[in-house]
């Protein structure tokens, strides 16, 4: 079984918004994923915020998740706690509330693929404080974004 693919707010609105400076090299690396791709509400919220900039992008957003673009993953309260428990873990950054969901997600599912645009937090947060994320796709983006 392939592993699933973890999907952020940035990488979503890359796909979605054909403004985004990334839009094809993203469509590019989605449109030939085959595997699963997973993500949550508080993503979702996101998107539909930022995409709500673009004419009907929020509804874009929802349809995305509604024709089975990704699988909505719902929160625990042991995952809300977890969440708790990673933002008082990376304060110094600070970590967000939508990436500590990411990186729950990550250890509950046992993957470490992320479809992100946010390069520079991923590359220091930990699964289960040890194991790294795979940024996808490659290296696409500036080191600095």
């Amino acid at each position: 079984m392939a592993t699933e693919l973890l999907l952020d707010t940035g990488a979503l609105v890359s796909l979605l918004d054909r403004s985004q400076r990334f839009h094809k090299d993203f469509v590019r690396f989605f449109d030939g994923w085959d595997g699963a791709v997973v993500s949550t509400e508080v993503i979702l919220t996101e998107a539909t915020h930022l995409l709500g900039r673009v004419r009907g992008g929020a509804r874009t957003c929802l349809d995305f998740f509604l024709a089975g673009g990704a699988v909505l993953v719902p929160p625990t309260l042991a995952s809300l706690s977890r969440c708790r428990d990673l933002l008082k873990i990376y304060s110094d950054l600070p970590m967000d509330f939508a990436d500590s969901t990411l990186v729950v997600l990550a250890e509950d599912l046992g993957t470490n693929l992320i479809f992100t645009t946010d390069r520079r937090d991923f590359e220091i947060y930990r699964i289960g404080g040890r194991r790294q994320f795979k940024i996808v796709p490659g290296d696409p983006l500036p080191r600095n974004t």
